[in-house]
């Protein structure tokens, strides 16, 4: 055969590439398909992890009913096989195909708390949030209002408010996320040493002060801060106390203030309110720890990276047009506008960056 010339194997690869960019919305699909059917539960199995044909899994599946099309999930399996969600074993026949786990669907698997990152594949593609993303071009067109708005008539926290079912998935899903980093970052970031009172700023249920003040036996006091109608359904959680407010118009007075995933659904005038009702509430030498997705200052084509402006497209898409992810100079601004002297990043997670500001 005669080998491709350099020019033609360039716009072979991009032709490719196009090919691949334009079917990419199988992948997510697909995903969410395996997650919905609990391929990964069937397969890890109380961590056996035993590579099973598509027939095997769709027994422990379904169960006595029995039915299903194996060849269409092995279809799947494939697909996703080759983005590293399962691994594929091949032994005489390639008609007889197992699959068992790899890391990435590992992440799928339901723990001991009923936690996983499938709620948060699940959450992604709700009909309501699916109706938005063929709208992004929208974002483009007119910022003013959100792709999701458009779609469904009001913002999506407010739609998620109205749909129990919506709202459970949502929450099981930042549970998922958050677990997972809170065990890092209570791992690799000591700047909770020496805080007596320390303020969960949009804290919601108060699952992760809990964790912290787990961690740290010297917080004498956590306050667990969110709208008045989040709190009145937290539960009681030993030195942790509930108050409702507004954190754009004051924060409960504490040595040191958290903050999670807040700052990237609000455009950047309404951060620089609520660092700036941040650095009101702290003594000197009070420290502002947030920990939001941060941007790289050059885009390369890491995994990383990727994820990180994903992100920022969903949230431009779903949440808020002009919120977004930003980088660590932008947060910096932010910061200095509010007062705070500087900032530090601690890039402990993969996703999540751990942001000190400190108030001189």
């Amino acid at each position: 055969m005669e080998k491709a010339s350099g020019k033609t194997s360039n716009n072979n690869n991009a032709r490719l590439a196009i090919m691949e960019l334009a079917n990419m919305i199988s992948v997510p699909m697909s995903l969410n398909a395996v997650v919905k059917l609990k391929v990964a539960d069937a397969i890890w199995e109380v961590g056996s992890n035993t590579p099973l044909s598509p027939a095997e899994i769709l027994a422990k599946i379904r169960g006595p009913q029995g039915g299903g099309d194996s060849e269409n999930l092995q279809r799947i399996l494939r697909m996703l096989m080759s983005y590293g969600v399962f691994e594929e074993h091949v032994v005489d026949d390639v008609s007889q195909r197992r699959y068992s786990l790899a890391e990435v669907g590992k992440s799928l698997v339901t723990d001991v708390d009923s936690l996983s990152h499938g709620s948060y594949v699940l959450q992604h593609h709700q009909d309501a949030l699916m109706r938005a993303w063929t709208m992004v071009h929208e974002a483009v067109n007119d910022s003013s209002t959100e792709p999701f708005v458009k779609a469904n008539g009001e913002p999506a926290y407010n739609y998620y408010g109205k749909n129990p079912e919506m709202n459970s998935i949502m929450l099981n899903a930042m549970s998922g996320v958050s677990v997972p980093f809170m065990k890092a970052i209570l791992e690799g970031y000591d700047g909770f040493q020496g805080v007596k009172t320390l303020v969960d700023v949009g804290g919601s249920g108060g699952d992760c002060l809990k964790m912290i003040l787990e961690k740290h036996s010297s917080i004498q006091l956590g306050i667990n801060f969110d709208l008045p109608e989040v709190v009145e359904k937290a539960p009681q959680i030993p030195r942790v106390k509930h108050i409702g407010g507004d954190m754009f118009n004051s924060i409960p007075k504490g040595d040191a203030i958290f903050m999670k995933w807040v700052l990237t659904t609000w455009t950047d005038d309404e951060c620089k309110q609520i660092m700036k009702s941040c650095y009101n509430a702290l003594p000197e030498k009070g420290k502002f720890i947030a920990c939001e997705p941060v941007l790289p200052h050059h885009t390369d084509d890491s995994k990383r990276t990727r994820a990180l402006l994903e992100g920022d497209i969903f949230v431009m898409t779903i949440y808020r047009a002009k919120g977004k992810h930003r980088t660590e100079e932008e947060y910096r601004q932010l910061g200095r506008s509010a007062g705070f002297a500087d900032c530090r990043g601690f890039y402990i997670d993969h996703f999540f960056t751990t942001l000190e500001f400190q108030k001189l």
